[in-house]
């Protein structure tokens, strides 16, 4: 799973970088694009850091990050999603980020009752 998640995470940011060169050039959306490829970028570098984690509760602490960080990503594509309502690459990309984010909330979780139980 932890592979699968490193290649999901680091497609997910390639995709949103792509997506936001493609966007139409404009003044106001410039600082969500900036916002939306750190964001995700974020999520994938972050996750990496996960694997050196040095004990449970780093470990836990890693992953809250990059829970942040997906969550702030689900935040951008929304504005831009009220923007641009007709935007049917946003879905995907969405969609993909919110399936991301479960899967780390899930991964705190069993950390966190893992760590309870010892």
């Amino acid at each position: 799973m932890k592979d699968e998640m490193l290649r999901r995470t680091k497609d997910i940011a390639l995709k949103i970088i792509i997506f936001c060169d493609e966007l139409p050039p404009d003044k106001k959306l410039f600082n969500i694009q900036k916002q939306l490829i750190r964001s995700a970028s974020s999520v994938g570098a972050n996750y990496r850091v996960v694997k050196r984690a040095k004990s449970t509760s780093d470990f836990i602490h890693k992953l809250t990050i990059v829970e942040e960080e997906a969550d702030e990503t689900l935040f951008w594509l929304e504005l831009l999603s009220e923007l641009y309502p007709n935007q049917e690459k946003i879905t995907p990309l969405y969609k993909e980020m919110e399936e991301i984010l479960s899967i780390v909330v899930a991964s705190i979780k069993t950390a966190k009752r893992n760590q309870h139980q010892k």
